[in-house]
């Protein structure tokens, strides 16, 4: 068999195909023979060539959406902007993102799957907790934000996203507010006023219509 002179085509199929099928059908309703059945003439062998399993393509599906609309790199340049208002935005552009939030929220199972959550957990330790650090370093230096727990609240924002995940942790999208409720009280707490009455409005909305769904 010929040598695929170009494998990065191939793995950009892949995912994209992938990326369609969990949103449509769902990632434990979709099998490795289904996304080979969209990929028109190739074989499971050019799958398991660049992927070792399905899981393995859910995580590098969600690094390339994260990659490609990373908020922090759009925020970063933002030089009319304090810390705390490039944290806000970096919070709407995530929210809007409507695509990463199914996949997070409807397509992985996390809870069947412990080496998903494992990487959700290091990806977060290793690249999500620095960017959230490098904004409230930025805010409590320009003044917008006061607090002593910089690091401590680096740690902690990304958790709050599984803590928020239905799939782990079930609710409703009454219970899902309510908790942003407390995730804000929390906040304004430790000096970092992030979650404000439009951040709340926004929530509102998504959820409603998660609920309609």
């Amino acid at each position: 068999m010929a040598r695929n002179k170009y494998p990065e085509i191939t793995v950009e199929k892949i995912l994209e195909v992938s990326q369609r099928l969990f949103l449509t059908k769902g990632y434990d309703n979709t099998t490795i023979q289904d996304i080979v059945d969209e990929l028109g003439g190739l074989t499971r062998g050019a799958i398991y060539h660049h992927f070792k399993s399905k899981e393995e393509i859910m995580d590098a599906l969600t690094n390339k959406m994260f990659r490609e609309n990373n908020p922090f790199d759009t925020v970063k340049n933002q030089e009319d902007l304090n810390g705390l208002q490039k944290m806000k935005m970096a919070m709407s552009l995530n929210q809007s993102d409507k695509e990463r939030v199914n996949l997070s929220l409807q397509a992985m199972p996390i809870l069947k799957n412990p080496r998903i959550l494992a990487g959700i957990i290091e990806s977060n330790r290793q690249v999500l907790s620095p960017f959230w650090l490098e904004l409230l370093t930025e805010g409590n230096k320009d003044g917008s934000i006061h607090t002593d727990y910089a690091k401590e609240l680096s740690e902690l924002i990304p958790l709050f996203d599984l803590w928020l995940t239905p799939s782990i942790y079930p609710a409703t999208p009454e219970e899902i507010y309510h908790k942003f409720i407390f995730i804000k009280e929390i906040f304004d707490k430790m000096g970092l006023p992030l979650i404000d009455d439009e951040i709340m409005e926004t929530v509102k909305k998504t959820l409603q219509n998660m609920g309609e769904s």
